[in-house]
């Protein structure tokens, strides 16, 4: 007489929240990837055009420039740097950003 193997309920159980966490799995490492993806294509652009930004340092604060609308960007804190800039070279400082947007 063949002896009929029959998964028991608490394997049954198993099989189904493993299923269930590897799905969940699957979903947190594409949800991952979509967002590091969005990440990549709106960094460092121009949020007026959408061109290609280029860092710049002046006076020890790094200024993001866009060469096509001639747009100049802060990131947060360096607006505060700006202040720390002695009052006498305050004007060289603005002097060689607007240098630097006539180029």
């Amino acid at each position: 007489m063949p002896i009929v193997d029959k998964p028991s309920r608490n394997e049954d159980e198993y099989f189904v929240r493993l299923d269930a966490d590897l799905l969940k799995a699957q979903r947190a490492y594409l949800d991952e990837q979509r967002a590091a993806q969005e990440r990549r294509q709106h960094f460092m652009k121009c949020p007026k055009c959408g061109h290609d930004l280029v860092e710049r340092e002046f006076h020890h604060v790094k200024v993001d420039l866009c060469p096509n609308c001639q747009g100049m960007w802060l990131d947060k804190g360096e607006i505060g740097m700006i202040g720390h800039v002695d009052a006498s070279d305050r004007g060289g400082f603005i002097s060689s950003l607007l240098g630097l947007l006539r180029k």
